[in-house]
């Protein structure tokens, strides 16, 4: 007798979230400075949990508004937001626990406030490759696919910070990049025709406000996301040239919206998403000191791609690659973070002791010189070294994506994992209790207008 696909997921996720308990009954502990058994230390709280609090916004509110932008699908858009970040966010400790930290060797995992950064950061990596599935998947193939990302984003850093050793301190590469093409590597696997054709792939006034508001959220909190794990003065570069890009990004962002309307109108998607992409393509190199015009241009530059993207980068990646992104994860997030990875490259070939000064040792542990019994010998990689190494993590970080992504994606094809049918694409009533609302036809009295990806 077939499961009703209803107590499938319920069955599924009960059984996810009880090895979950398991695991941390086993394996997890807390940090030292919140262990009552271990000696007094300082509290992290006053240095991390600021910046946590923003992130978490980020998170749970930002991503949440932003996924309202569907007309019948507000309802999974943020409440699959929240499932997916809460899956993430517990998972991500033991899988980095397996590459990073104690349980490889038989040790406990302390969970502590930069853990649960790290948790956070790999929550928007699987958050922003729901953008590109949005509407098309059901909510038990979203289960499968946060399980198996977070494995292979870990596996990815993994690779980039403890073999490469490169830097990537707002996880343009890592996070952004990599969540972009992970997404669409996914979407291409599941493509059907009728992804493009549904009559519910559509926007309403109310909902594109709704995701306004995520991006406003977004927008005021990125300098946490980049700045973050950034250490002292790192961590003060890292806000201030975000906010400068985020600001450039903006003002571009309205400018070529408006020129690419024949009546020079605002097209509220470019608003919505390209306005950000100045808080993706200055992560990798945010605590570098690229300076505030520096910063500038980078956020320029990134409006500049991510509204064209939005404009007509989508279509043909539908049309040419049948890769549907309805929520244009390649133009904020998929080309930006290529754009961040370039210039942190350019930025570690140009580094020296006289333009980062002490600073360059923090951001490229790599190229600290070696001291042997008092003598100090030559730095381990030259400058340009390093930027080869930050080209090869990117190179990486797409081959792991697109990869991992299309294997994914072919284990979320399996009917076992029930997709939802072509009348319920982009539609809350198959799996959300909307009885005593119903879908008026159009819930503003307004025409309603096209998704995300077509700008």
């Amino acid at each position: 007798m077939a499961i009703p696909k209803r107590m499938k997921f319920s069955l599924a996720t009960l059984l996810v979230q009880a090895v979950f308990i398991i695991l941390y009954v086993i394996f997890v502990d807390y940090e030292d400075a919140a262990d009552p058994t271990k000696p007094k230390a300082a509290s992290p709280i006053p240095t991390y949990y600021p910046m946590y609090q923003d992130i978490h916004v980020m998170i749970f509110v930002g991503f949440g508004f932003l996924y309202t932008f569907l007309q019948r699908y507000g309802y999974s858009g943020a409440g699959y937001n929240i499932l997916l970040g809460a899956v993430a966010v517990q998972w991500t400790l033991i899988i980095r626990a397996l590459f990073f930290h104690e349980l490889a060797s038989g040790g406990r995992v302390q969970m502590s406030l930069t853990e649960l950064i790290t948790g956070d950061f790999n929550a928007a990596t699987v958050l922003i490759s729901f953008g590109a599935l949005i509407g098309k998947t059901g909510p038990l193939q979203l289960l499968v696919m946060v399980i198996l990302e977070v494995v292979f984003a870990n596996l990815n850093e993994y690779i980039g910070t403890e073999h490469l050793k490169v830097s990537d301190v707002g996880g343009s590469m890592f996070i952004h990049a990599f969540g972009a093409y992970f997404g669409l590597a996914v979407s291409r696997v599941l493509y059907k025709e009728p992804h493009e054709s549904s009559s519910n792939l559509r926007a309403g006034y109310l909902s594109d406000i709704f995701a306004l508001i995520g991006t406003i959220f977004l927008w005021c909190f990125w300098p946490s996301f980049n700045g973050g794990l950034a250490s002292e003065d790192g961590r003060l570069r890292a806000v201030i040239n975000t906010v400068a890009s985020l600001v450039a990004c903006v003002v571009v962002t309205m400018a070529i919206s408006s020129l690419l309307s024949r009546r020079g109108n605002f097209e509220i998607s470019h608003l919505q998403n390209a306005s950000l992409a100045g808080g993706v393509a200055v992560g990798t190199c945010a605590n570098m000191p690229i300076k505030p015009w520096g910063a500038m241009v980078l956020g320029t530059i990134a409006a500049l791609v991510s509204t064209l993207g939005y404009k007509y980068g989508s279509d043909f990646l539908a049309a040419k690659m049948k890769v549907h992104d309805p929520a244009g994860i390649n133009n904020l997030h998929g080309m930006p973070g290529v754009l961040a990875a370039i210039a942190g490259a350019a930025m570690a070939a140009l580094a020296t002791k006289d333009n980062f000064g002490d600073s360059l040792y923090d951001i490229f542990p790599a190229r600290t010189p070696s001291i042997i019994n008092g003598t100090v010998y030559a730095e381990d990689r030259t400058a340009m070294e390093q930027g080869g190494y930050q080209i090869a993590a990117l190179v990486t970080t797409m081959t792991v994506a697109i990869v991992g992504g299309l294997l994914t994606g072919l284990v979320m094809r399996l009917p076992i994992w029930d997709a939802p049918e072509e009348n319920d694409l982009y539609n809350d009533r198959d799996y959300w209790d909307i009885s005593e609302h119903g879908f008026p036809s159009d819930p503003t009295g307004l025409q309603a207008t096209s998704s995300n990806s077509t700008g």
